[in-house]
């Protein structure tokens, strides 16, 4: 695993670092109760819960909680991947495409496997020059294994000029 990678992850893996970057950062995803269940140089785990705050009036948890989670699946890959990187690469979300198969009732657990694939694209705009983009796909499923959501996250990354 590169050093930014596994510098991030600890940070990321920290319960109160990675708390008050929420708190800080993204407050919807802290106050919806989104936490990271593992995370490698490959792929991630993202949990949100049923619950007060992440419900709809349809007794199911609400699809942008659900994206929230899927999205973050994703882009701890891309952030990991370019922690620290020198030179700096910047990144940003430019589509989103879900499928809900199920109404998410309990703990929904979104993985994505393809942080390989967003360290190839990241590496690729370093040393192109030119921007790059991949869709990641992020896996939802609730407690009982069953899928529940699938999301297509297309990332660009490109490198930052000096």
């Amino acid at each position: 695993m590169a050093d930014g990678v596994k510098a991030f992850n600890d940070l990321l893996l920290h319960p109160i670092k990675f708390r008050l970057f929420l708190l800080s950062k993204i407050p919807a995803a802290y106050f919806s109760g989104v936490r990271v269940k593992s995370v490698s140089a490959a792929s991630a785990e993202i949990t949100i819960p049923y619950k007060w705050f992440s419900t709809n009036p349809f007794k199911s948890t609400y699809f942008a909680c659900l994206a929230m989670a899927a999205e973050m699946s994703t882009g701890v890959l891309a952030m990991a991947h370019t922690y620290k990187r020198n030179p700096a690469v910047s990144m940003l979300v430019v589509g989103m495409e879900a499928k809900f198969t199920k109404k998410a009732t309990g703990l929904t657990t979104f993985r994505c496997n393809d942080g390989l694939a967003i360290a190839d694209a990241v590496e690729k705009a370093v040393t192109t020059g030119e921007a790059q983009t991949i869709i990641a796909r992020a896996e939802g499923v609730n407690d009982k294994g069953e899928p529940v959501a699938s999301f297509h996250i297309t990332w660009s990354f490109k490198k930052k000029s000096s």
